[in-house]
């Protein structure tokens, strides 16, 4: 029989139901956590919406660019993650991206995912009515820069089909590293 907290209600937990939790959050969740988001990644396979490749493949090939080009590991595994909120969360994918992943990257990594959603924009926001220079509203942050180099060399640029792109095989064990990682505490 598997053991099982006392508790109905959360303020009703003992400090040995709380120790359970985390045994099992340990065991379990940090268990399946790449696999987890790996399941998620492979949701983006399918129709292209017009793209001439699925967002999958351009997951593969903005990690792909990011790597060719040199980026840690930590950047490469960003790059092949920055819409995994696609599939769920279409109109804030950038923000549920960097949720996922804000537990386990750098600060710098995390800015940059989440905010590429508006610096993407700056290739087509005005081709949809929008303002291309909504990037602008972050100009001078210390990240600008990095995101604005995040989506000019590998994220804006990846929607080629013919563009040599690297295996999910490749990226796989990067993803399982920075998932096998010590998160840091709830933010």
């Amino acid at each position: 029989m598997t053991e099982t907290v006392t508790f109905t209600r959360m303020a009703d937990g003992t400090v040995e139901d709380y120790a359970l939790l985390v045994r099992n959050a340990e065991t379990h969740v940090r268990a399946t956590l790449a696999d987890n988001v790996l399941g998620s990644l492979k949701l983006l396979q399918g129709p292209t919406l017009g793209y001439r490749i699925d967002r999958f493949e351009h997951s593969l090939q903005t990690a792909t660019r990011a790597m060719k080009e040199g980026a840690d590991e930590e950047t490469v595994v960003c790059a092949l993650l920055h819409d995994v909120g696609d599939s769920i969360a279409p109109e804030n994918h950038s923000a549920l991206a960097a949720a996922i992943l804000r537990p386990y990257v750098s600060e710098k990594n995390h800015w940059i995912i989440l905010h590429h959603g508006v610096f993407q924009g700056y290739y087509y926001f005005d081709k949809i009515g929008q303002d291309r220079n909504a990037r602008d509203a972050f100009r001078g942050h210390v990240y600008f820069d990095a995101c604005a180099h995040f989506c000019e060399a590998w994220d804006q640029t990846s929607f080629d089909p013919d563009y040599p792109t690297e295996p999910l095989s490749t990226f796989e064990p990067m993803v399982r590293r920075l998932f096998a990682k010590k998160p840091t505490a709830f933010v």
